[in-house]
């Protein structure tokens, strides 16, 4: 029996593919009294738990010196959106060694190239790089188009050679005579 349908959760689709370490801004609402407004918060995924019920991701930072972790569940309608900021490198699942570390040695290194990435964002640049490439060549056609014989020479114009160049018609003309 599975917890979800029967309680009737539905993932929120504003939260993207999140991995441990990864830097995110995630924007919940919050409701003061009969207000409503968002608070955005921003930190490292130190955890990200799937499970029956929807599971939640945990995201920590430190504030004036004080480690804050708050846990977000991926159904929860009071999360507006998740901003992934960066991607960070990481070897682990579970980021709870980053609570001993401070400054320095709580960085994370940032995760580079196309191959890292979650297959969303790795399809998407791919098709943002094509389009680019496609692009420079219609760009480049329609500069060949435009102008052909102004960049190309043709083989009937003289052309500028160099003294090196003309060196060995002159021993042809002086034969001749």
């Amino acid at each position: 029996m599975d917890i979800a349908s029967t309680i009737g959760l539905k993932k929120n689709t504003k939260i993207p593919a999140l991995r441990p370490g990864d830097t995110v801004k995630v924007s919940a609402k919050v409701v003061e009294g009969d207000k409503e407004r968002i608070q955005v918060y921003k930190g490292i995924v130190i955890k990200v738990r799937q499970g029956d019920d929807g599971g939640n991701f945990t995201v920590r930072r430190v504030t004036y010196g004080i480690g804050v972790e708050r846990t977000f569940p991926f159904a929860s309608p009071l999360v507006d959106k998740v901003e992934i900021v960066r991607h960070g490198k990481v070897r682990r699942a579970r980021l709870n060694y980053l609570r001993g570390l401070s400054g320095k040695k709580a960085r994370i290194k940032e995760r580079r190239g196309l191959l890292e990435l979650a297959p969303e964002l790795a399809a998407e640049q791919a098709k943002e790089q094509a389009q680019a490439a496609a692009a420079e060549a219609e760009a480049v056609e329609a500069m060949t188009e435009q102008a052909p014989a102004a960049e190309a020479p043709s083989a009937e114009a003289p052309t500028a050679q160099s003294p090196a160049a003309q060196a060995p018609e002159k021993p042809a003309e002086e034969k001749k005579k």
